[in-house]
Order: structure tokens, then sequence, then C-alpha cells
């Protein structure tokens, strides 16, 4: 040791100065933290908004943003101070399942009703903080809006049976033909023409065609635009017969359905479609002369399914069009005998033969033979999407419309605050007028989807505008004092019918149930919030515009998922949530609301010409297609009239 550190280590060290008593602050000491406070006054009226009634419960008992949240924290609250403040002004609001959490401690806290302030609150969007570790980002954004705000405290066994009713019975569809789509759906294979229809939106899928193993060879994609030219416009090429037009939602249909044949010919046979493996640079419209290949495709179809359906048929219906005597498109492009090649296990080097040297009696043969083949299976097609099974708990009730306007009612209780959340409020408003219109009007998805829109004083569109463009128009009517949809008969799938008798529709919308505020309030604030600066396409009804996409219009793949989006939400009961309006409703898109107005009106009358009014058709359509009209409810209609027998002899 050095003599200096010596030194040191001798020299004492002063003692440490006593710790002087802690001044108490200015102001008056904190009250202490009563467990539960007693009310200065009996309730009153509660506000329906959270903030208000969560604000009017802190001065009813006395209390304090500072002291609540202390006991709130004492009790295993995740709450900071600052956001009880936030939630008091109505600048935020209960958000994830920790939050909510502490809304339960609050309503314990003052002794409240189960659920008088959790009721009250609304999400402008998912609630959030649900562990779901095993479940992709895609599938757990659609999830969180149908798990209860406890499911991360519930056990395993029940997390998991919350998850498959979640899947089976919302998202996925809950019928055997979702379950089926959604299967097959996870392998395509069909070639898909892009933009090759004019007029039309892409139909699903169609931006796949960017890939290469999805994308048409040059020469099926030249004959697929010859075939929609002579489909599709006003007039054929000179020396070209047809019989009728398609409009371009049918050539969209038809280009989808003959792109699955043409795919289903490509994919491979060791694939999990198990096609026919035939090289994509081989494909022709010639090929639909051979029988072979017809009956090939409509037995692949039966193998992937399990049985056939009226689709097969109406396949062949389209091969017997396109091989028809003097106007099918086939019949007259005899050039195309050149581009055909024998297809080992198809088409043998002498049928290729007999098609070159007769092509006429080759569509001949052909045209006969997807005619017959056209009717041995509509004998034994089977049903396998039911459109009227997502509906079954509406249309077995006595007011189908009644049912179905639950689900207006609950999305209007599940509203989000305009102020704190505008654009989920704006998308709120949108799909509660996507019902009411819909019942009101009982249109077609292209009708409702393209409806145009004129604002209160604004120029009416001519009604040989609307035809040339083929749209209807909302407008309002200073004659009649109320909003009208005027839609001219051009614009409807079935123009011809003798329901219109070559006039336009127009229907003037009754003021029930405050829509007219609803209407006026959708076009002052909330479409302009969905439009977000994106250029207006003049449509009533709009995508709501993000970055990604500055296309506000809905095509019409995307008005279907938005009308299915509203079902999921609001019209499909959950037993974990206590949220949706009907119990055993199953998602579908906006064509079910005609089977709900066409059973409505035959519950009512039984009339199927009363019911043919309320959807712009006709008495035969509803019988084929929209009434379900069973026994018991004719039965039921009769009694009515049978049993007032007994009631006028009562009296």
């Amino acid at each position: 040791m050095s003599p200096s550190s010596t030194l040191r280590s001798s020299v004492p060290l002063p003692a440490e100065p006593e710790a002087r008593p802690r001044r108490p602050g200015p102001g008056r000491p904190p009250k202490p933290v009563v467990e539960y406070p007693e009310p200065l006054w009996e309730p009153v009226e509660a506000p329906h908004d959270f903030a208000a009634a969560f604000d009017a419960e802190i001065r009813r008992h006395g209390d304090s943003v500072w002291g609540l949240h202390k006991a709130t924290t004492a009790k295993g609250g995740m709450v900071d101070r600052t956001t009880l403040g936030a939630w008091r002004r109505g600048t935020k609001g209960p958000q994830t399942p920790a939050s909510l959490q502490v809304v339960d401690l609050i309503e314990n806290r003052y002794r409240l009703p189960r659920g008088y302030l959790r009721s009250r609150v609304t999400h402008g969007r998912a609630v959030s903080g649900h562990r779901l570790p095993e479940v992709g980002a895609a599938e757990r954004r659609r999830l969180a809006w149908h798990l209860p705000d406890d499911f991360n405290a519930r056990t395993a066994s029940e997390q998991a049976e919350i998850l498959a009713w979640v899947r089976s019975s919302v998202l996925s569809g809950g019928t055997a033909f979702h379950r089926y789509h959604a299967e097959v759906s996870k392998h395509r294979f069909a070639i898909r023409f892009e933009g090759v229809v004019e007029g039309a939106p892409l139909r699903s899928g169609h931006t796949l065609s960017s890939r290469p193993e999805f994308a048409p060879p040059p020469r099926l994609a030249r004959e697929m635009a010859d075939l929609l030219r002579f489909k599709t416009r006003t007039l054929t090429e000179v020396g070209f017969q047809r019989s009728g037009v398609w409009g371009p939602e049918t050539a969209s249909q038809k280009v989808e359905h003959l792109g699955l044949l043409f795919g289903a010919l490509t994919v491979g046979p060791d694939s999990v479609s198990r096609g026919f493996g035939l090289p994509r640079e081989r494909l022709t419209f010639a090929l639909l002369v051979s029988p072979a290949v017809w009956d090939w495709y409509v037995q692949w179809r039966e193998t992937r399914r399990g049985f056939y359906t009226g689709w097969e048929a109406e396949m062949l219906l389209l091969a017997a069009a396109l091989t028809r005597s003097q106007t099918g498109w086939l019949r007259q492009n005899p050039a195309l005998a050149s581009e055909l090649e024998p297809v080992e296990g198809l088409i043998s080097e002498d049928d290729v033969r007999r098609m070159r040297d007769d092509w006429d009696g080759a569509c001949e043969r052909v045209h006969r033979h997807a005619l017959a083949r056209a009717k041995e299976i509509q004998r034994v097609a089977r049903v396998h999407r039911d459109p009227f099974e997502p509906l079954l708990p509406v249309l077995e009730a006595a007011s189908p419309v009644g049912e179905y306007l639950k689900i207006t009612r609950e999305i209007l209780l599940r509203m989000p605050h305009a102020g704190r959340h505008p654009r989920a409020a704006a998308e709120s408003v949108r799909a509660f007028l996507m019902i009411r219109l819909g019942l009101h009007l009982g249109l077609r998805q292209k009708n409702l989807r393209q409806l145009l829109v004129r604002l209160r004083g604004q120029t009416h569109t001519s009604e040989r505008e609307l035809e040339r463009l083929k749209r209807g128009e909302l407008r309002w009517s200073d004659r009649d004092a109320g909003w009208e949809v005027f839609i001219p008969c051009a614009a409807f799938k079935n123009a011809h019918s003798g329901y219109f008798a070559k006039r336009p529709f127009r229907l003037l919308l009754p003021d029930l149930g405050d829509l007219y505020r609803w209407i006026d309030d959708y076009l002052d604030r909330h479409r302009a919030r969905l439009l977000a600066g994106a250029p207006d396409p003049g449509v009533f009804f709009i995508k709501t515009v993000k970055t990604r996409s500055r296309d506000a219009a809905y095509s019409q793949q995307t008005f279907y998922e938005a009308w299915r989006l509203t079902i999921q939400r609001y019209g499909i009961h959950n037993p974990y949530t206590g949220r949706g309006a009907i119990p055993g409703l199953l998602p579908h898109g906006p064509h079910s609301v005609r089977d709900v107005l066409a059973t409505h009106i035959l519950k009512q009358t039984g009339s199927y010409e009363q019911a043919s009014y309320a959807i712009q058709d006709t008495a035969a359509t509803v019988a084929d297609h929209y009434g379900r009209f069973l026994p018991q409810d004719k039965a039921a209609l009769a009694a009515q009239v049978l049993n007032q027998v007994w009631n006028d002899r009562a009296a």
C-alpha cells in the first residue's frame, strides 16, 4: 500500500447530513379512493353515447378521472389516466380487450347493470389485441370483427370452438356449395382474357391474366376477340348472321366460362385439378367442333364436383348455339379447320381430316350432340347452389321483409360516432342505404350498382341519355316532393319483358323510417368522405377510396363483397358476441333480396303476378327462380279465408 493511500484512509470522512422532513405540497391532500362511491342523485334518462354516459356516471358518483384510474388500476386495469380522460371527452373510445375490461371494472365500481356502458361502445374498427399466433394477418383481420371481447381469457377449447364457428358460418358461407367453392378456388387454372369485353368490368380473378400461366396464347386471344365482335357489336360484319346479341355482362360471363373450359384442357393431369394436359399453344376454338372435347369436359366437371348440375347443360347449349346452322359463329368460320391438330385421346387424324373436308357437317354433328347431351344432363342434374339456403331464417318467417329489415336496425344500433370515426360511420350509412334501397326497389345487382344520382336542385339526366348509358338515376322530384328512381327499360336484363311494355321504370321512394334523412345525410356528408378527393363516378353507391385504388366505382365483384360484408357484420347473429340481427342467416349477395321480396308477397297474397311486380319480372320467372312458396304456406293462406267463416259465426 502506498503512503498516499495510507494517508487518505486515515483521514476521517465527514458525517452525512440528516435527511430533512419532506414538506407537504401546496393544495389539499388527495381524496381517499372509495371502492364503491355512493351516487349523489338517482339516474335520469341515460345517454346513448358512451362518452356522455361515462361522463354522467363520473359526475353522479362525485368521482374524478384521477380517482377512477387509481381504483381501476388497483383492480388490475391497464389503461392510462389520460386515456380515461379522452374517453370522457369523446375523443377516443375503448378498442382493445384490455380497455373493454376496464369498462367492466367501471361498471362494477359504480354498481351499474352489466353491459350498461359497454353496450354504448361503438367501434370504428374491429377490436384489436386478440391473441391468434397461428393465424395469418389477413385472416386475423377478418376474424377480429366476429370474436368476443374476452376471447383471450377463454379456454383453448372455447377459442377453438369460436374460431370453427366463425370460419364455417360467417367467413366461408356455411353451405355445402360454399365449402366446395372455397376448396376448389385454392387451385386456379382458368385462362383469363383480360380487357376483351368493352363496357364491362372484369369479373372475379381476371387480374390473374398478368401471370403467364393464366394468359391466353395469341391465337386463342385473337379468336376470342373475333367471337366477341360478332356477338356484341351493333351490326354484324357483311356476310355473317347471328341470333341475339350479348350485352357487356353476358359477354363477360361467357368469356369466363370459356376460359374455364380451355383452362381445364391445359392444366396437368397430375395436378390437383387433374386436367387434360394439352399444351397452351395448341388451344383453339376449332377444338369445340369435336363432340369428344365436350364429352370430356362435362365428365371432368362431374368427376370434380361429384354430380351433374345445370351449369354443364348450359355450357352444352352454348356449344349448340356456336354451331347452329346459319347463325352459329363457329359454323360461319370454316377457316378455323386449318388450326385443328390431332389430340391423343380426343381427336384422331381421321377426325381432323373429316372436319377439314366437311366443316359444315362437323358443326352439325356437334350441334346435335350438344343438344342431346344437354337433355340427358338436365334429366339427372342436381342443385348444388341452393339460392334459398342462406336465407332460410328470413324466408321461413311470417314476414320475410320485416325479418330482413332487422339488419338495418342492427346497422343503426352499431353505427360508429361520426365525429370520432367519420369513415367508418360513412360506411355504415352506405350499408344501411344498400339494404333499404334493395328492399324498396327489388333491382338486380347491376341496376342498383350503376344507379346514378342527382342532388336536389340539379337538372335530371334526360331519358334518352340514360337509355344510351343503360343506367337509372336517383333524383329529387319537385312535383312529388320526394326521391324517385327512374330507369329506362333498356337498362334491364329483361328489357323486352311484358312487365315493361317498352316503358321506363319509375318509383317514388317512401319516406319511411327516416329514409329521406339518411339519403340527404349520405349525399351531404358521408359520400364525400368515402370519395376522399378521388374522381366522382356519378353513381349513388361508391367504394371507400384508398391509396391503393383511386377508382370509386363498384364492380360486380366488389359490390357483391360489400353486400356480403354487411351481412357478415350486421346480419348474422353471433352467439358469442351478441351482435347480428338474425340467427341462422348465412352470407349472401344483393341478388338474394329479390327472393325476400317475392316470397314475402307470395306469403301475403298468394299471387305470383303481384310478386313479379316487386322485382320487375314475370309470374313464370318468379315461380321458377325467386318465390319460395311451400305447400304449408299455401295451406295457411287458404286457411285464413276459410277460418273467417267460424269467426263470422261466432260474431
